[in-house]
C-alpha cells in the first residue's frame, strides 16, 4: 500500500511541476533538463568503462560531497564518474564541473526511470550526498546488489524512519550498505530501529570550507572596492533579512562597507534591494564601470563565488533565519569571520555550538542586530576573540572525508 501511494505522490509531484513549468523558470527548467534523458545518457557513457555515481539534490548538497567526490576520484582514476542533480539549483551552477565525466538531472523516482537509469550507468557503486531517500533507486539497487553509501547524514527524532508508522520506510535504510552519519545522536538513533549499517564520520562540509582557504581565489574587482575598508558580508539574503540589512547600511555607512550577496538574483529582486538603499550601491555586473573606492555597497549579482567573498569580510550576515532554516555558516567561519544570523537556525548542530563558543550570534530584530555589529565594529579584541574561534571551530572538526575513504576502501576489498 505504501509503495503505490509512493509513487503516486511521485508522479503527482512530477505532473504539478510540468503544469507549473509555463509560469516558473525553476519548474521550466526542471522539466527542460529532464527531457531525453534516456538518449542524452546513452550517448554519453561508454560501454567499457565502469562508473560510480554520485547523487546530490542541490547546490549545497554538491559542496558538502565535493570533498569526497575529488577524494575519490583520485584515490580511483580508473572509474568515471556520473553526477547526478535534483534540483536546478545545483545543476545549473554545477554543469561544467569538471571533476566527474557526466553530469545530469537524476529523472523522477518511478520505478522504470529507477531501472533505466541505473542499467544505462550500471555503476560499480553508488554515493548519495546528505539525504535524498529516493525509494525506487535504493530498491533497485539493492535488487541488483549495487552496494550505496550514504554520507554526511543527520537524523533527528522528528523524522518518518523513526515514528510508530515509519516501518515502510525503515526497510528502505536496512537496503543501504552503509550509511556514514555526523555524529552520535544519528547512529543511536539508527540503532534504536536495529539499523546497524551505519558508523560516524562527521560533517564533510568542513572539509570543503577548510579547503576553500587553502585555495583563495583572486577577484581584483572585490578587492578594488574592499581595500583599506572594514567589510560586513551579507550572503544567501531572503528579503526580510535584506529588510534588516537595509536599515544597518544606512545607519554604518560611515565605519562599514557592505557585500551583499542575495540567494536570487533576478532583475526586480536587485533593483528593489537597490531602490531601498539610500548610499551608493554597484553590482558586481557593472563594478568595471564604477569607482569601487568610492562605493559604499557591492551587490552580488552572480552564483557561485559567495563562498571565497567571506575572505574580504571581517564579520558576517548568513540569512534564511527568518524562513525556514539559514544557509551555510561555515563559509564564512573558516575564514575566522564572526557570524550573523536569523532566530531559525536549530536543525543545524554548528549553529548551536558556534553561539555557545560565543564565534556565533543569533539575532530577533533589527535592535539586536544593530547591538552585535556596534560590538564587533567597535570592540577589536572582542571581534579578535570570536574570530578565532570560528576559526579552530572548523579545523578541529574536518577530517571526515579521509574517515570515509578508509571505511570505502575496506568496504571495497571484501
Amino acid at each position: 500500500m505504501m509503495f503505490f501511494f509512493y509513487n503516486l505522490a511521485v508522479y503527482v509531484y512530477s505532473g504539478l511541476i510540468t503544469i507549473a513549468s509555463p509560469f516558473s523558470e525553476k519548474a521550466r527548467k526542471w522539466v527542460k533538463g529532464r527531457k531525453n534523458w534516456k538518449g542524452t545518457l546513452s550517448a554519453a557513457l561508454t560501454k567499457e568503462r565502469r562508473y560510480v555515481w554520485f547523487h546530490a539534490s542541490s547546490l549545497g548538497e554538491f559542496e558538502q560531497g565535493r570533498p569526497v567526490i575529488e577524494a575519490f576520484r583520485k584515490k580511483y582514476p580508473e572509474y568515471g564518474i556520473v553526477l547526478t542533480f535534483f534540483s536546478p539549483s545545483g545543476y545549473e551552477v554545477r554543469k561544467n564541473y569538471p571533476g566527474a565525466d557526466h553530469i545530469c538531472y537524476l529523472p523522477a523516482d518511478t520505478y522504470a526511470n529507477a531501472k533505466k537509469f541505473i542499467d544505462l550507468v550500471n555503476p560499480a557503486m553508488v554515493f548519495f550526498i546528505k539525504y535524498e531517500f529516493w525509494f525506487n533507486y535504493i530498491h533497485r539497487l539493492y535488487k541488483k546488489n549495487i552496494p550505496l553509501y550514504f554520507f554526511s547524514v543527520k537524523f533527528r527524532p522528528g523524522q518518518h524512519f523513526f515514528k510508530w508508522y515509519g516501518g515502510w520506510f525503515r526497510k528502505m535504510l536496512k537496503e543501504i550498505q552503509w550509511i556514514f552519519v555526523q555524529d552520535a545522536s544519528s547512529e543511536q538513533l539508527l540503532k534504536n530501529i536495529n539499523t546497524g549499517n551505519s558508523s560516524v564520520s562527521g560533517d564533510t562540509r568542513f572539509d570543503r570550507v577548510l579547503g576553500v582557504t587553502r585555495q583563495k581565489r583572486s577577484f581584483p574587482i572585490i578587492e578594488q572596492f574592499a581595500e583599506n575598508s572594514r567589510i560586513m558580508v551579507a550572503g544567501s539574503t531572503w528579503p526580510p533579512d535584506e529588510e534588516l540589512m537595509v536599515g544597518l547600511i544606512n545607519t554604518f555607512s560611515d565605519r562599514l562597507k557592505f557585500i551583499i550577496a542575495p540567494h536570487e538574483i533576478h532583475q526586480e529582486r536587485i533593483d528593489t534591494l537597490q531602490q531601498k538603499i539610500k548610499i551608493r550601491t554597484v553590482r558586481l555586473s557593472e563594478a568595471e564601470n564604477h569607482d569601487l573606492k568610492a562605493a559604499q555597497v557591492l551587490i552580488i549579482d552572480s552564483i557561485g563565488i559567495l563562498l571565497h567573498l567571506y575572505q574580504y569580510a571581517q564579520f558576517a550576515y548568513i540569512g534564511g533565519g527568518f524562513g525556514k532554516n539559514i544557509h551555510n555558516i561555515l563559509e564564512s567561519a573558516t575564514f575566522g569571520v564572526p557570524v550573523i544570523f536569523g532566530p531559525n537556525y536549530h536543525k543545524f548542530q554548528e549553529a548551536t555550538d558556534l553561539i555557545g563558543l560565543g564565534g556565533a550570534f543569533p539575532v530577533h530584530n533589527y535592535k539586536e542586530l544593530e547591538k552585535i555589529v556596534h560590538k564587533l565594529s567597535g570592540d577589536k579584541n572582542f571581534h579578535d576573540k570570536c574570530s578565532g574561534i570560528c576559526s579552530q571551530f572548523v579545523l578541529q572538526r574536518a577530517g571526515a572525508t579521509d574517515m570515509i575513504m578508509k571505511k570505502i576502501e575496506s568496504l571495497i576489498k571484501k
